[in-house]
């Protein structure tokens, strides 16, 4: 969707201010924050791109007036809501400081957190797909404005670039997102110069890589 979240390019934004010796947390809550996230993925209900749409998927107003930590957490109710592993009545009562009787054990042990943190998370995909592109291809992406998520980001959107790298195949967020529907798909880093996305003010030698799938890209040759 074009969310607050999809700014890149845009202006009127600000500086972009870093934190010299930023600390991981800034207050003991967004640690636990983390940890409920990770915890509760292992239920296994969603998936990183359901985790992500829920994040975005918010009016511009309260997205930019979330911490980041505050959109994780704004997320992870989202799904335990949708997926109905907990129901309101049970929020309500806990935000109330009431004891919520548990029902399931958890799936997450404390033995499977080193190895599955060391082990990491990939959506790439085994799976023998023809690809639609190759390297040195001219592509343009699709001018296709999703209500729903998207990882094409709005300023490359009937843009044209070279594809200079295929990565493999991957699940396609944009229906991973939806329903869980892999869709597999190979992924390209595709190279635009700076003119072609904001015209003749840009630098004329810059150019940006941006990773899209073959559904949002079509042949430009």
């Amino acid at each position: 969707m074009n969310g607050a979240h999809d700014m890149g390019g845009m202006h009127g934004m600000g500086a972009i201010l870093r934190e010299e010796y930023e600390p991981v947390f800034h207050a003991e809550w967004e640690s636990r924050v983390l940890a409920m996230a990770f915890a509760c993925g292992a239920w296994r209900r969603w998936n990183i791109d359901m985790v992500r749409s829920a994040r975005e998927n918010v009016p511009a107003r309260d997205y930019l007036n979330r911490s980041y930590y505050e959109t994780w957490l704004h997320g992870l109710v989202t799904l335990l809501l949708e997926k109905e592993l907990v129901t309101q009545a049970e929020l309500d009562a806990a935000t109330a400081g009431e004891s919520i009787p548990r029902t399931e054990e958890p799936p997450l042990k404390p033995e499977m957190v080193a190895p599955g943190v060391a082990r990491g998370a990939s959506a790439r995909v085994d799976e023998a797909v023809t690809a639609k592109f190759n390297e040195g291809d001219a592509v343009r992406v699709i001018n296709r404005h999703r209500v729903t998520h998207t990882r094409a980001p709005r300023y490359v959107r009937g843009c044209t670039g070279t594809i200079v790298r295929d990565h493999g195949v991957f699940a396609f967020p944009d229906t991973n997102a939806i329903d869980g529907n892999k869709k597999p798909q190979h992924v390209y880093a595709v190279r635009f110069t700076t003119r072609e996305l904001w015209g003749d003010g840009a630098a004329a030698h810059d150019t940006i890589m941006v990773d899209l799938w073959d559904d949002h890209l079509e042949s430009a040759g």
